[in-house]
Parts: structure tokens; sequence; C-alpha cells
């Protein structure tokens, strides 16, 4: 497995894991490879030393080797910081979806238990619950944060 430093156009840095360098320049020509904080798929790679990464997940985890180390910059520990916040919030939040708005006034109005939710509103549905009471908070987490990284 060859490891990448990464850039996106909007300057966030992440490490991108590929069989080959081949297998990077063919993901990358069909837009496959995506910015894990903004999606963009305008990535180009930095230089870097070379390496391999012939370690199993338990070995990057003992070794303190993470994604977010490789975001760099004199901000890295904020964001990693930030980074973990957002997946214990995912993970301690049902996603109910396109169903937010509905759940939310479920819960304000006591009609099924009171729970921690996630899930997609649009500003007016947002405004429309801030109306009737419901405060939210709208924060854009990145879709790497939800899903598994492979």
């Amino acid at each position: 497995m060859k490891v990448f430093d990464l850039i996106c156009d909007a300057g966030h840095r992440f490490e991108g894991w590929f069989a080959s360098a081949e297998q990077y320049a063919s993901q990358r020509e069909a837009l496959a490879v995506h910015c894990p904080l903004c999606e963009s798929s305008e990535v180009r790679r930095e230089p870097s030393a070379p390496r391999l990464n012939l370690g199993s997940e338990e070995t990057a985890s003992a070794t303190g080797t993470t994604p977010q180390a490789a975001l760099g910059g004199d901000n890295s520990s904020m964001v990693a910081a930030v980074f973990e916040r957002l997946r214990r919030m995912v993970a301690e939040t049902e996603d109910v979806g396109a169903r937010f708005a509905e759940e939310a006034r479920r819960i304000h109005y006591d009609e099924t238990p009171a729970r921690a939710i996630r899930g997609i509103a649009s500003a007016q549905e947002q405004r429309a619950l801030h109306d009737e009471g419901i405060e939210t908070i709208r924060l854009p987490i990145p879709r790497a944060l939800t899903e598994t990284l492979q």
C-alpha cells in the first residue's frame, strides 16, 4: 500500500492510500479521489518522502499515525480535536436523514422519547423549527466522518 500526501484546491491536506501510483492516477482522472473535509475532487499530490503502509490499523493506532495527522499545518491538533468531537457526535446520535424536522417536532411535542438526533433540514425547515421554539444547530459534517474509511 502506498501512502501519498494530497491537497485539495481549498488547501486541505490529507493522506491517500493506494495500491500503486497508477491506481492513484486512474482514480484521480475518474474524479474518485475526494477531500475528506470539503469533498472537492480537485486534488493533487504533494511532494513527500516515500512511505509504504505494511501494518494493520492496530499498528497505525499504536504508533499514533492517524488520518488527521496528515492535515498538517500549525492547527493540526485543533483539527484533530474537532474531528474527534464530530466523530463522537455522529456515534452518539441517531441519523434520521431527511425526516429531521419531523422527528425534531415529535421529540419537542413529547410524541416520541427524547433522544439525540441528526439529519438533513433545509434552511426553511430550520427557520420553521426555530419559530416553533425548537433549537437546532447546522453543522456541515464531512461525509468521511459518517462512513467507514477504506
